[in-house]
């Protein structure tokens, strides 16, 4: 038997700082004006030694949105696993979401390219943030059914329409473009989705 190879941390690091320098660029410049050898020439490296850590540009907007994305799953599953009933940690979920696309979006105006971009180009890895927060939603809509909370026969599809309900409030893009008195307030949105699912 072989062993793997253990991880090179000189590459792991390179890596990360390929990564922040380009997330503080996206931020700073937007997505469409940075370029790979604005990213090398700040890190005092040649356009080449970036291109053999991520092919494309793409790539490096695909690893600054997993990163973030990460983020945002991290503190979703956090609040999901606090004790107490089933519908207060889902309307936390959908709060914490809304407030986190807010202030980001808030603080960086220009991250919405990065978005859009990740979305035109790398559509996969926004489907895979978007499933990977759906099944934290499903985690807590069947606890709240075996809690007696929730009348669902199928949580997954529940949390897909949850999920689905509250894409204008939580969706950077849609925060930027779309004035905040075309819908619903938040939380009279989110007092409609829990009486569906008490309802059944």
């Amino acid at each position: 038997m072989t062993l793997a190879e253990p991880p090179d941390d000189t590459a792991l690091s390179t890596r990360c700082r390929i990564l922040s320098t380009a997330a503080r660029f996206f931020q700073e410049i937007g997505y469409q004006k940075t370029t790979v050898a604005d990213i090398a020439k700040t890190l005092g490296m040649s356009p080449a030694n970036v291109y053999r850590f991520f092919d494309s540009k793409k790539a490096i907007n695909e690893a600054v949105v997993e990163r973030l994305t990460g983020e945002v799953e991290a503190m979703i599953a956090a609040v999901a696993d606090r004790p107490g009933p089933a519908a207060d940690r889902l309307r936390a979920i959908i709060h914490a979401l809304h407030r986190d696309s807010a202030e980001r979006i808030t603080a960086n105006p220009r991250m919405h390219e990065m978005v859009e971009a990740a979305m035109t180009e790398s559509w996969g890895v926004c489907h895979h943030h978007v499933d990977r927060i759906t099944a934290v939603m499903e985690r807590v809509i069947a606890e709240g059914v075996r809690a007696g909370e929730f009348r669902v026969a199928d949580p997954a599809q529940a949390a897909r329409y949850v999920q689905t309900a509250i894409l204008r409030y939580c969706h950077p893009v849609l925060i930027v473009r779309c004035p905040g008195d075309i819908a619903p307030p938040l939380d009279g949105m989110i007092d409609f989705l829990l009486a569906g699912l008490r309802g059944g």
